[in-house]
């Protein structure tokens, strides 16, 4: 199958944990459906839409780590705008900032594999990409910290079963039978458990460790599906 790759990468990244409140810790990665809200984004699908557009029964989505995860925290004050304006003078029982702890990740950079049954939407999606041109504003969680976008290549990916291979991208762990770690000591795994489905009504249905090296090393394993690319590359759709 085809398949379109290109980068995302920006200044700062943030792609909340659904277990964080006050103080919002962020995701290594994107979880597939806020790519999804990417994609959406350079092709100009509404918010409302991209959730059905980019399911998973329709798309297949990889994502590979192109520089080190690093992590900062920075403290923010979020304006109260209860009623749709802006109180700026303290009254009693209402404050008009929020002192916040934030997590973020300091420069992000991520390249996304995407394949859709849609034809015309897919290519459609390609042509923007390779064009540098995004319908919206393309942005890394939140909508000030705005990215970037590059076009590598479209290319073809086949399916693969049973077999020990290296993959580059990060690793949804039901694919897995077995993880060879590495004893010379080069490479720093790490897993979090991340919003796999989410319907059109922002209700997850499928939550999954996933496994990635957090300088985006290769992992070695056993898989029991993944897909390799007439480059070579051996890849993990969600």
């Amino acid at each position: 199958m085809n398949i379109l790759i290109f980068d995302i990468f920006g200044d700062l990244g943030h792609f909340k944990k659904y277990y964080t409140t006050s103080s919002p810790l962020s995701f290594s990665f994107p979880p597939p459906s806020t790519i999804g809200g990417m994609l959406g984004a350079i092709i100009g699908i509404d918010k409302e839409e991209y959730l059905d557009t980019f399911s998973h029964e329709r798309c297949k989505i990889a994502i590979q780590i192109m520089a080190p995860i690093k992590k900062l925290r920075a403290g923010l004050n979020l304006i109260n705008t209860k009623g749709n304006h802006w109180i700026p003078v303290k009254k009693p029982h209402h404050e008009p900032r929020s002192p916040i702890k934030m997590e973020f990740i300091k420069e992000p950079h991520y390249r996304i594999y995407f394949w859709h049954e849609d034809e015309k939407l897919f290519y459609r999606l390609a042509e923007f990409v390779e064009s540098h041109k995004s319908f919206y504003t393309l942005s890394l969680g939140l909508s000030e910290l705005l990215a970037d976008f590059r076009y590598v290549d479209t290319i073809q990916f086949e399916e693969r079963r049973n077999e020990d291979v290296e993959i580059t991208t990060v690793v949804p762990l039901y694919y897995v039978d077995d993880i060879y770690i590495n004893a010379s000591g080069d490479r720093k795994y790490f897993k979090e458990k991340m919003p796999i489905i989410m319907d059109s009504d922002r209700v997850v249905h499928k939550y999954e460790d996933v496994l990635f090296e957090i300088d985006g090393k290769p992992v070695k394993l056993n898989a029991n599906r993944y897909w390799e690319g007439e480059n070579g590359e051996c890849i993990m759709f969600f």
